[in-house]
């Protein structure tokens, strides 16, 4: 079972993987969902870190709908997250539809490789979720995290085990939505994926 903390600081992300974290998605500005971290940070994230992380690739909050600015920014980030040997980076786009916007996210898809690419709770916004996460195996994803477009995993447990089942094994589900360290097992009965991420999945950062 892999636990993968989500922290907007290289404190938090090294507090993360002494508490028993396998993985890191680094970000900044969770109070808008999440921006890119800095350069420094993901600098130096790469420089302490003996677990692996993955950047996240967002210029600002609000929708996932971007411009051609928003999109050669997007590139430039992943580029830098390349360079700095990130290992993976998250990002999501839709299109004006609320559906996966298939010919750039398989255009950054093409520029992350080698880096693993998820795609984020984006895909909580689309109305055929078996549909939409089809696209994303085309566009060559390596995973999806989500609740089951539902505001919690326990939530969106009925869609999450129909994921599970018609991705079988094509592509990874990381299972979010107020998952914590005191339902993760109850969480992982209930919807047995193998990849499992919170804010609060190892240790609570409001206390620290």
């Amino acid at each position: 079972m892999i636990k993968e903390a989500c922290v907007e600081s290289i404190l938090e992300a090294l507090t993360a993987e002494k508490e028993g974290a396998d993985r890191i998605e680094l970000c900044e500005n969770l109070a808008v969902g999440g921006t890119t971290p800095s350069y420094g940070t993901i600098k130096y994230c790469k420089k302490y870190l003996n677990i692996p992380f993955f950047a996240m690739i967002r210029p600002r909050g609000g929708n996932f709908v971007y411009s051609k600015k928003e999109l050669e920014i997007m590139k430039e980030d992943i580029k830098v997250c390349k360079l700095l040997g990130a290992d993976g980076v998250v990002f999501g786009l839709l299109d004006e539809n609320n559906q996966v916007d298939v010919n750039n996210t398989k255009m950054l898809v093409e520029l992350a490789k080698p880096m693993q690419v998820t795609y984020h709770k984006a895909f909580d916004e689309v109305a055929d979720p078996e549909a939409e996460m089809e696209k994303l195996i085309e566009c060559g994803v390596d995973r999806i995290l989500t609740s089951g477009t539902k505001p919690t995993a326990l939530e969106g447990e009925d869609i999450l085990n129909k994921l599970l089942i018609k991705g079988d094994g094509r592509i990874k589900l990381v299972i979010a939505g107020r998952v914590t360290e005191e339902n993760l097992e109850h969480v992982k009965q209930t919807i047995p994926a193998t990849e499992f991420h919170g804010r609060r999945i190892v240790f609570n950062p409001d206390n620290q």
